[in-house]
C-alpha cells in the first residue's frame, strides 16, 4: 500500500465540467483534491475563491487541499474553513516572519491541517526554524501562478533537507509533476504529490494516479 498522497490540481480540469472532472479523479483513486487560489497580486493569475470552494465541497468526499497563493492569507482562513477546506496552505513569502507561527496556530485552531508553501527561490535554511509547526510543507518546483510549467530539479533537492529537519512532516511537491519527476521527489522523501496536466490530460487517469502512488 502506497503512503504517497496524490492531490490532483483542478487548475487543469475543464471548469465548464468541473463536477464531472472532480468525480473522475475521485473514482480513479485520488486522495485529496488540490484547489489553487490565486489573487492576481501574490501571483499574476486569478483563479477561484470561497464560493466555488464551497460548491466543490458539496459534490466530493475528497479532502479539500486548498493552496492560498494570495496576499494577506490570514484574512481568508476562516472563510475557506467555512467553505470546507480540510488542509489550508499559505505561502511563507506572503507573511511577515514574526507572524508565521501565529498563522499556523490560527489555522490549526479550526481543527484542520495547516500547510506552509515556499516558492523556488526560498531556501530551506530560511524556514528551518518553522518546520516543527505546520502539518505540511509544500515545495513549489515551478514559479507559482500558472499550470503546465517545467519541473525545476534543483527545487526538488530541498525535499531531502526538509525531511532531515522534520522527519514526520508531510512534504508535498507541486509543479511539473509526472511519473518521472514524481519518482525523483519520492526518492528525496516527498510523500504528497500535486499533479494537474499529467493526470487530467492522461488517457488513463487511474493509471496516472497509480504511477504517482507507486
Amino acid at each position: 500500500m502506497s503512503n504517497v498522497i496524490v492531490s490532483p490540481s483542478i487548475l487543469s480540469a475543464d471548469f465548464a465540467n468541473l463536477e464531472r472532472d472532480i468525480k473522475r479523479v475521485e473514482q480513479a483513486g485520488a486522495d485529496w483534491l488540490h484547489i489553487d487560489v490565486m489573487d492576481g497580486h501574490f501571483v499574476p493569475n486569478i483563479t477561484i475563491g470561497v464560493p466555488v470552494t464551497a460548491s466543490i465541497k458539496r459534490i466530493t468526499e475528497l479532502p479539500l487541499d486548498v493552496h492560498l497563493m494570495i496576499e494577506n492569507p490570514e484574512k481568508y482562513v476562516e472563510p475557506f474553513v467555512n467553505a470546507g477546506a480540510d488542509i489550508l496552505t499559505f505561502h511563507y513569502e506572503a507573511v511577515l516572519p514574526d507572524k508565521v507561527q501565529q498563522l499556523i496556530e490560527y489555522i490549526k485552531s479550526f481543527g484542520i491541517k495547516a500547510g506552509m508553501s515556499i516558492k523556488p527561490k526560498t531556501q530551506v535554511e530560511e524556514i528551518a526554524k518553522y518546520l516543527s509547526m505546520p502539518d505540511m510543507l509544500l515545495i513549489m518546483t515551478v514559479e507559482p501562478g500558472f499550470g503546465g510549467q517545467k519541473f525545476m530539479p534543483d527545487c526538488a533537492e530541498k525535499i531531502k533537507s526538509v525531511r532531515e529537519i522534520a522527519p514526520d512532516i508531510i512534504i508535498q511537491v507541486d509543479g511539473g509533476i509526472n511519473a518521472e519527476t514524481g519518482k525523483i521527489c519520492k526518492n528525496f522523501g516527498a510523500n504528497s504529490l500535486v499533479a494537474g496536466n499529467y493526470i487530467y490530460k492522461s488517457t488513463d487517469i487511474s493509471r496516472a494516479i497509480k504511477f504517482l502512488k507507486d
